[in-house]
């Protein structure tokens, strides 16, 4: 089972760094779009925090220093995704709505596992 939840983690950070990057740095054409829903400061914030939120997935539990930082980092996800979510699905965007409830899922079955049934240990 920590197989499962060690790849669910790296799934999880490796979107995460995708669509925070994406808010950091959007082609042209999709910042338009995203300009006019969002405002620019929030792009900011939200991409900045899930690249930071993707490494916290990893980073802590490889090198096993603060591991709880994983669970830390699942906890956020499940915040910023609850958030897209309900966005999602007031806006009408269904599709949208179904995937990050998935992800939200995923993430809180992670933050489950390595908070409490496989926790990761701290280097000593």
């Amino acid at each position: 089972m920590n197989i499962v939840v060690w790849v669910l983690q790296v799934l999880l950070a490796a979107a995460f760094a995708a669509h925070g990057w994406l808010f950091l740095a959007p082609p042209p054409e999709i910042a338009v779009q995203m300009n006019a829903s969002l405002p620019r400061w929030f792009q900011l914030f939200l991409g900045i925090a899930e690249v930071l939120a993707a490494i916290g997935l990893i980073l802590p539990g490889v090198t096993k220093i603060l591991p709880w930082l994983v669970w830390w980092a699942a906890g956020g996800i499940m915040i910023v995704l609850a958030s897209a979510t309900v966005w999602h699905l007031v806006r009408g965007e269904i599709s949208s709505g179904v995937i990050t409830l998935a992800m939200l899922g995923l993430a809180t079955f992670v933050a489950h596992q390595r908070r409490s049934v496989r926790p990761i240990a701290s280097r000593r």
